[in-house]
């Protein structure tokens, strides 16, 4: 007698079964796979912008001007007391820069207000950065009425205090605190400088240092670490620059 070559039924529901096994263990290996390349992805991603908002931070200090203005109080005009535009506290810093986020170093000057806010949802501070074009005497209108500095002997202004708003940069966020600090000349070149919470002289600083420490600090991903940047102009507020 002659048998009929073929398959049992219970010989398709086995090879269906195990080809079904095949597959979900392919799909759950390519799932795992994903995942972990969209990890690090975003690692990477979260990397490269500490990276990025460190540059932008060094070169935005490295980049200050020596700018002088006319104290006017808020009005137009410009006859007022010149007055040095820098503004150094302990939660901001004012100050007029040739680095723009927009233009980098091939835009005009602008007058950076560098400041710490709340995070979002409880999460720490930031870091943010208002850019106001620096537009010359005219921008005398964000200093108040000036007062003497015991030390220099001349007049210092006081600008307000900036303030969050939608064109506002975050350079970093989710950070336990950030403290600026401004480095004092000796009175001795020998003797090291001195650095200060608050600059209260009516000159620039040596030097100036934003301490930064990270809400949730790992060893696995690159942190918001403290940026230092020495200033280089020597200049003397109030006494007139001319070719001879």
């Amino acid at each position: 007698m002659k048998r009929n070559a073929g398959m049992t039924l219970m010989e398709v529901m086995i090879a269906v079964s195990l080809l079904s096994v095949l597959s979900v263990g392919m799909m759950m290996a390519m799932r795992i796979g994903i995942a972990a390349l969209a990890k690090t992805d975003q690692r990477l991603m979260d990397n490269r912008r500490v990276a990025g908002a460190q540059r932008i931070v060094e070169q935005e200090l490295e980049g200050m001007i020596p700018a002088m203005v006319p104290c006017t109080g808020g009005s137009a005009d410009v006859d007022g007391p010149k007055v040095v535009l820098f503004s150094g506290q302990q939660g901001s810093l004012t100050f007029v820069s040739a680095f723009s986020l927009q233009q980098a170093w091939r835009g005009r000057p602008q007058v950076l207000q560098m400041f710490v806010a709340p995070g979002e949802e409880g999460g720490g501070v930031r870091l943010l950065v208002n850019e106001i074009p620096y537009t010359g005497p005219s921008t005398g209108r964000m200093c108040g009425n000036p007062e003497g500095d015991g030390e220099t002997g001349l007049l210092r202004g006081k600008f307000l205090p900036p303030q969050a708003r939608e064109a506002s940069f975050v350079l970093a966020d989710r950070l336990r605190t950030v403290q600026f600090q401004y480095l004092k000349r000796p009175e001795r070149p020998e003797e090291p400088g001195t650095w200060l919470p608050v600059w209260t002289r009516a000159d620039w600083p040596a030097g100036i240092r934003i301490v930064i420490e990270p809400i949730d600090p790992s060893p696995a991903r690159l942190q918001p670490v403290t940026v230092t940047a020495p200033l280089y102009f020597y200049r003397t507020p109030g006494m007139v620059y001319e070719d001879q």
